[in-house]
């Protein structure tokens, strides 16, 4: 079978609809680090989502396998720090998907140091982090 080939794009409005979407999935709510105190209000999402897309000091970029968006990877500044964050739909995760943006990422993102945090029973994570980062 051959590895699909991966696009990042810079994120835009239209891509947070369905952005949005994967992030209403209680198994990935479970393991992302950080989310929002209510991550069902759409209203609220949109908002922080669209800031972040027009804030010079962020490097949104939706991923795509064959135009199909399949999550979102970026570069955001917390406390000073340059943080990475990212999330897979879950109908793509195990297919070394992150693993490959996340490498992507790092070629066109060139601010450093980047730091990332993985929560603690997020093995998929780590595994991404490890093979990628160390």
């Amino acid at each position: 079978m051959p590895t699909p080939t991966i696009t990042l794009s810079k994120t835009i409005e239209a891509d947070l609809h369905t952005l949005f979407e994967f992030q209403l999935d209680q198994e990935g709510i479970h393991l992302a680090a950080f989310t929002s105190k209510d991550h069902t209000d759409k209203a609220a999402y949109f908002e922080k989502y669209s800031k972040f897309l027009t804030d010079p000091t962020n490097n949104t970029q939706t991923i795509k396998i064959d135009d199909q968006i399949v999550g979102s990877i970026g570069k955001f500044v917390m406390f000073g720090d340059n943080e990475i964050t990212y999330w897979i739909d879950r109908k793509f995760w195990g297919q070394g998907i992150a693993t490959r943006a996340l490498q992507e990422f790092l070629e066109i993102e060139k601010n450093r140091p980047l730091h990332g945090r993985v929560a603690f029973d997020n093995y998929g994570s780590q595994r991404v982090w490890r093979t990628v980062v160390l």
